[in-house]
């Protein structure tokens, strides 16, 4: 057993009770966003939320243990996603990433947006011309420092 399979039995369970992200963050008590990552293995949750998720996907004491460990994360199968959906984010960083890059440190001057202490919102947004994908980043910024 190890957390792979965890959320696997997470999917199956999710996908045979026919339940939605937004009902299962809601019984978890934190936003669709963070339970979303943390039931596919990469976020830590409390006992709490363990107990919660293990409750409503049928999980053994053991695989609810895998919940709370601190996962490896960033874990796709290759280097180069070949999801189309996740590729579009690859791709979406290959042509803004300098962009990114320039307007932060501009901005803020010489450091990184924080994806620790970070907090996403995706949501529809209804268009005449088809409905699109916003999605909402926000990460602390954190200034490299001299020594």
């Amino acid at each position: 057993m190890n957390r792979l399979d965890v959320t696997e039995k997470i999917i199956t369970a999710k996908v045979s009770k026919g339940l939605k992200w937004s009902e299962i963050a809601t019984k978890v008590g934190l936003s669709k966003e963070w339970v979303t990552a943390a039931c596919h293995g990469q976020m830590t949750m409390n006992a709490a939320q363990a107990d919660a998720a293990a409750k409503l996907f049928g999980l053994t004491d053991e695989e609810k243990k895998w919940l709370m460990v601190v996962p490896y994360r960033g874990s796709l199968p290759t280097a180069v996603p070949t999801d189309p959906t996740i590729y579009r984010f690859y791709e979406l960083v290959q042509v803004y990433g300098t962009t990114f890059k320039e307007l932060i440190h501009e901005e803020f001057g010489d450091g990184i947006m924080s994806a620790i202490d970070f907090k996403m919102d995706l949501q529809r947004e209804p268009d005449p011309n088809g409905d699109r994908v916003k999605i909402v980043m926000s990460g602390k910024y954190l200034a490299y420092k001299s020594y």
